[in-house]
């Protein structure tokens, strides 16, 4: 099964912590597949953004109950990719809107 790598990366997340990561040591934070493993990701930053990566670390979350009213539901599992980049290599990402 191959898939582009835009569909492995959702979407960077830009929370205060990975903001301070990305001056100081240089990583990005991304929200990918939950079904996503380190080598898709790597290869999905290095080819989407033109940049050398030297390490990937995952972390995955359980969707958090919710509701609505009488009505339950929940939220569904994401998981979350800390990439760092090569000394040099840096990607700039939108900020605000």
């Amino acid at each position: 099964m191959s898939r582009t790598p835009r569909e492995i990366l959702i979407r960077p997340l830009m929370t205060e912590k990975s903001m301070r990561q990305k001056e100081e040591l240089n990583t990005v934070t991304f929200r990918v597949r939950p079904d996503a493993n380190k080598v898709e990701i790597r290869s999905a930053v290095e080819a989407v953004f033109n940049v050398k990566v030297t390490s990937v670390r995952t972390a995955s979350f359980e969707g958090k109950m919710k509701r609505m009213g009488r009505a339950e539901g929940r939220r569904s599992d994401w998981k979350k990719a800390v990439v760092t980049l090569a000394p040099g290599h840096k990607i700039e990402l939108v900020e605000g809107a």
